[in-house]
This record gives structure tokens, sequence and C-alpha cells, in this order.
């Protein structure tokens, strides 16, 4: 198999400056390597999600061209990994609906590390998944000044035999990361895995002066924060939005509600309260500003979509809390009509957001400040409005 060419090709393209340090470890790390197989999604004949498996050594030259492309890869569906699943496998039950790891889009690994700003001596922990972004921290440090961390046993062990076999010996722990991380002091933290709000033990871990960088789990957020003196942190919301998949505690996500769950036909089907939406639709998964904004006001609320084959389009909104929402139009410039009820009008939360968006032209998340207590609470601000999470 020749790949270096399009390593190469792919370091040149997601490196910012021709002189990054970043560029030769992306260069000369096999990404291939760590990604034998995965699974790529696609829709079924009944509309429902259907994951497929690529096998990447049945068709090396096309193995190239997805590897050493810009995307993330997703390597664990469920509970199913791609390296256990069997040639022309498929997965199209309910339960299996999200992916669960992945080797993430390589700008974007690099992306969270140039925000990180690690230097030549940072002692820095990552997250694991396939392993490949280990292998670029260790390309570019060294092995000695690098720990990984997952929650999944499965993917620590395949990350190490890995690893050993292009020449990285790097510290591999399994551990949940929003418990607890491995002994030792790190003068960054850079998660791949999005959390609900900053852990304690990131903070405890932290050198003086060290930096976190993570997402915000259902948030386009990116924070950077430096550590302070009181033990917590200060920093902002980065300059481009991010998405990575929420971090588990286990084999799965517990909270996973099924479609078919009477909570989900409640609100496909409940009359509510009726009225009139005052912007045409918007799936809130698809915008980050918005959707993040809605996240710190009213965390956890599902989202789903439907268009009928005559085009007319309906946005489903549901919390745990009971209250749901059904918006539905038959083009996109019309405004929808909303059912919705419960404790609290989640539509009406957000047309309020948007509301803000159109008269201010931009969400004050945008670039807000960030400040983490040692305890761990996050409060955003800015313009004299703040949130706080945790």
């Amino acid at each position: 198999m020749h790949w270096e060419s399009a390593a190469r090709q792919l370091a040149a393209h997601t490196t910012v400056r021709p002189e990054s340090r970043w560029l030769e470890p992306m260069a000369t790390t096999p990404r291939h390597h760590f990604v034998p197989r995965w699974w790529t999604r696609s829709s079924g004949s009944d509309g429902q999600p259907v994951w497929n498996l690529r096998d990447g050594a049945a068709d090396p030259e096309q193995w190239v061209r997805d590897i050493y492309s810009d995307t993330t890869l997703v390597t664990r569906v469920g509970r199913h990994h791609a390296d256990h699943a069997q040639p022309g496998q498929f997965l199209a039950r309910q339960a299996d609906r999200y992916a669960t790891s992945s080797s993430t889009l390589p700008s974007l690994v690099l992306l969270m590390y140039r925000s990180a700003c690690i230097a030549d001596t940072s002692r820095v922990l990552v997250t694991t998944g396939s392993g490949y972004g280990t292998a670029l921290a260790c390309s570019r440090l060294g092995d000695g000044q690098v720990t990984s961390v997952d929650v999944d046993p499965y993917l620590v062990s395949a990350s190490q035999q890995r690893l050993a076999a292009i020449g990285h010996h790097p510290r591999v722990e399994v551990c949940d990361l929003t418990k607890t991380l491995p002994d030792g002091s790190y003068d960054r933290i850079v998660s791949t895995v999005a959390v609900p709000t900053v852990p304690t033990a990131w903070l405890d871990a932290l050198a003086p002066g060290g930096r976190l960088v993570t997402t915000i789990a259902r948030t386009g957020l990116i924070i950077i924060a430096d550590k302070k003196a009181d033990g917590g942190a200060t920093g902002y919301v980065g300059s481009e939005p991010a998405g990575f998949m929420s971090a588990r505690y286990g084999e799965d996500y517990d909270n996973f509600l099924p479609d078919d769950s009477q909570e989900w036909q409640h609100a496909w089907h409940a009359e509510g309260e009726t009225t009139t939406g005052r912007f045409p639709l918007t799936y809130v998964p698809d915008t980050w500003d918005v959707r993040s904004t809605l996240e710190l006001l009213l965390p956890g609320i599902e989202h789903r979509q439907h268009t009928t084959d005559d085009g007319v389009r309906t946005v489903l909104m549901l919390h745990e809390d009971g209250s749901w929402a059904r918006a539905a139009a038959p083009t996109r410039r019309e405004l929808p009509t909303v059912h919705q009820g419960g404790p609290r009008r989640l539509w009406d939360e957000l047309d309020r957001i948007r509301t803000w968006l159109v008269i201010d032209g931009d969400l004050p998340i945008r670039g807000a400040a960030v400040t983490i207590t040692a305890k761990g609470a996050v409060t955003f601000s800015r313009k004299g409005w703040s949130a706080t999470i945790g």
C-alpha cells in the first residue's frame, strides 16, 4: 500500500502553515493503521439509518482515499466495534442508531491541539479513540510526554498494540475521564469527547498555568481555559465551532430514547397548545450558535425531523421533564404550525433565541468569556448575558 503521498497531501491540506510543527507528524503517521475497518451511514428503504461495514483491506486503493481524506470515520456504533464485525454486516436496529467512537477528522484534531498551544516541553493528556490523535501527539512530543485515556478497555488495548507496532509507547489507560484521571500533573488536557461540564479532576490534574481544551456536550462550543492560582480557570469560547461525541460511562449511552418510545409517540401525535411559529422551520442540531445557546439555557432537549414524500417537513423537540414541541410546514419559507405541551414551551424558547439573533445579528455565546470555578461550575458571559452549567 502506497499511503505516504496521501498522508503528506492530507498534512499539507490540514496544517495552517508550511512551517507548522504538526505537518511532519501528520505526514508520517499511518492513519490507515489505526482504522482498518469503519462504519458508513445511509438510509434504508424505511428511511431509518443503516450502518454498513467498510473493510479497508478489501479495497486498498479506496482505503487510502477514504482514510487520508479530512473526514471523521465512525469505528463503533452502539456496542458494535467495526473491528469485530463480519464482512458485509450492517446495522439497522433503532438501538444502534448512534455512533459511540470514531477517528476524528484530522483538521479538527489539529484545531484542538493548536488551541492548546502545546509547547515542545508540554506534558499532555489526550483522549484515545482510535489512537490516531495519540500517535500525532507522540510524533510531535515524544512518547514520555503523552498520556492517553479512554473509558473503553478494548479501544485502549487495540490502540496500545497499534501504537507499539509503529514504535510509540505512551502511557495509555482505561478511565472515566469525567471522574478521575491517571495520577500526574499535566500542562495540557485536550479532550476530543464532549463533556457536560469541566470535571474537577481535570482542574486538580492541571499544572499551575496549564491549559484545558474541550467541547461541551450537545453544543458546538470549544472552550479554552488556563488554570489559575485559586484552582479554577479562565478563558474563552473558541472562534470555530466543533462537535464531538459525548463522553459515555460504559458500553453505550444509557439515556438513549428510541423513536418508538411512548414519549416520542406522544410528541408526534398530541395536539397540545397550537400556535404559529415566528420563523420558518429550523432543525436545531444543524446550527451551532442557536443549538449551543438553547442547550445552556435549557439543557437536555432531544431533536428529530422528518420529511414526507410530498415535502411536508416536521421538526420535533423533547425534554426529559415531559415538555415537547412539534412544528410542521409544507415549504421552507412558510411559517410552521406548532403544537407543544408539558411544563415548558420548547418552541417558544427556540423562537425567543432566534428573535435575539435577528435583532442583535449574533448570539452572545459567540466569543463569550469562560470562568470555571475550582468545583467545575462553568460560566459563559458576554454583553451583560451569562449562563452557568455544572
